[in-house]
C-alpha cells in the first residue's frame, strides 16, 4: 500500500508531525539530507527510511515511486520546495508542505496544469501557515460575497523553532506584502498599522508579508489583502527604522549573522509550554458599499495546528480522491478543516 514520507522528519516541526501520525497509526517513511539523525529517528520508532537530498528532480521522483502523499518539512522552501514539486509531479505523488513563504505558494500555482495533468495535488501551508486564516478567509467570503477588501491576523505568543526564525531572517531584506488591486504589491515593513480585538481586548498591530497573500486570492479571490499581527510601539518603530537600511539585511555575512545567533540560542517550544500558549485568529471582509463581516476563532499553539493539520490532509489524500492540480489547504477540504482540528473554538465577536 502506498504511504506518507516526511521529509526533513528529523526537524522540530518534522518530529511533531511524526508524532501525529503515530497516534493514528501511520507507519510514515522518514526522510531527509542528515544520514545520522534520520537512521536515529527510523529505529526509534521501527519505521522505514530515505536518505537523500534534493538536488536532482530525477533522484527524488525515483524516491517516491512508491509514495502516495509527501509531507515537505525541509525549509527554506524557497530553496527546496521547487524540486520536490516537480519530483512529486513526475513521480504521481500528492505534494505538500508546511511553508508560509508567499513565493512558494506562488510556485505552486505555476505548477496547477502540471499537477492537474499527473492527477496529484499541489498543497503547500498544510501547517498552521496557513491552515486557520485560509478557512477563516473562505468563511467571510461565504458570508460577503462580494467583499473586495479581506484582512486576517493572529495573537500568538508560541516561540519560534530554528527554521520558522532563519526563514524570517531571510525574508527581512524583502520587505512587507499585500495584495493591491489582485496583485502581490511589495511594501515597507509595518506597512500599516491598526488596533485589532483578536479575541483578548484590542491591541496594536502591524502587517506582515503572510502566506494569506498569495493563498487566500486563490481560495477567495478577493483583490485586497493584508495580515496582521499584533506589535508593541517600540516594534513597529524599530521595524520602521530598518527600511532605511533593509537591502543590507539580505548580505551574505548579515544573513550568515543573524542565522549564527538563532542556531545558538533558538529552541522550539517544549510540550508543556505549547499547551499552555494558543492562537487567536481574527478575519474581517468589507464590501464597496463600506459593510463589513469578521470573524474570531480560537486555535492551538501553531506548531500543535501544524502537526495536526498536516496528518488531516495526508489522510485524506490517502483515500481515494479525485482532487488534482494547485490547492490550498480550505479550496482541497473546505472550510471546515479548522473546525476538526483539536483545539479550535469560535469566538463570540
Amino acid at each position: 500500500m502506498k504511504n506518507i514520507l516526511i521529509y526533513g522528519a528529523n526537524g522540530y516541526s518534522g518530529r511533531l508531525i511524526l508524532e501525529e501520525a503515530l497516534k493514528h497509526d501511520l507507519k510514515p517513511i522518514l526522510a531527509g539530507r542528515n544520514a545520522d539523525a534520520i537512521e536515529g529517528l527510523s529505529k526509534r520508532h521501527d519505521l522505514e527510511h530515505r536518505v537523500f537530498s534534493l538536488d536532482s528532480v530525477s533522484e527524488v521522483s525515483q524516491q517516491l515511486k512508491d509514495v502516495a502523499v509527501v509531507i515537505h518539512c525541509a525549509g527554506p522552501f524557497s530553496a527546496t520546495a521547487e524540486n520536490m514539486m516537480r519530483a512529486c509531479i513526475d513521480s504521481g505523488t500528492h505534494y505538500t508542505d508546511i511553508t508560509g513563504e508567499i513565493s512558494v505558494f506562488e510556485l505552486g500555482w505555476t505548477f496547477n496544469q502540471d499537477a492537474e495533468k499527473a492527477g496529484v495535488v499541489v498543497c503547500p501551508g498544510v501547517g498552521f501557515d496557513v491552515i486557520p486564516t485560509d478557512c477563516v478567509a473562505v468563511k467571510l467570503k461565504n458570508k460577503m460575497p462580494d467583499a473586495i477588501e479581506l484582512s486576517l491576523g493572529f495573537d500568538s505568543r508560541s516561540g519560534f523553532s530554528p527554521g520558522t526564525a532563519k526563514t524570517s531572517v531571510e525574508g527581512l531584506a524583502n520587505g512587507g506584502a499585500v495584495r493591491l488591486d489582485g496583485e502581490i504589491t511589495r511594501v515597507k515593513l509595518a506597512h500599516k498599522t491598526r488596533n485589532i480585538d483578536f479575541g483578548g481586548g484590542e491591541k496594536l498591530s502591524m502587517t506582515i508579508p503572510w502566506g494569506d497573500v498569495s493563498t487566500a486570492y486563490r481560495s477567495t479571490g478577493i483583490p485586497n489583502i493584508s495580515v496582521y499581527i499584533p506589535s508593541s510601539p517600540k516594534q513597529v518603530s524599530r521595524l520602521k527604522k530598518l527600511n532605511w537600511v533593509r537591502p543590507l539585511l539580505g548580505l551574505g555575512f548579515v544573513q550568515n549573522f543573524m542565522k549564527n545567533k538563532i542556531e545558538k540560542s533558538v529552541k522550539g517550544p517544549n510540550a508543556q509550554k505549547r499547551s499552555e500558549l494558543v492562537t487567536y485568529v481574527w478575519g474581517e471582509v468589507r464590501n464597496a458599499e463600506g459593510q463589513t463581516e469578521s470573524l474570531r476563532i480560537k486555535v492551538a499553539n501553531g506548531y500543535d495546528v501544524t502537526a495536526t493539520g498536516a496528518i488531516a490532509v495526508a489522510r485524506y489524500l490517502l483515500t481515494e480522491t479525485t482532487d488534482k492540480g494547485y490547492k490550498t489547504p480550505a479550496m482541497l477540504m473546505g472550510d471546515v478543516l479548522v473546525d476538526g482540528l483539536p483545539g479550535s473554538e469560535y469566538l463570540a465577536i
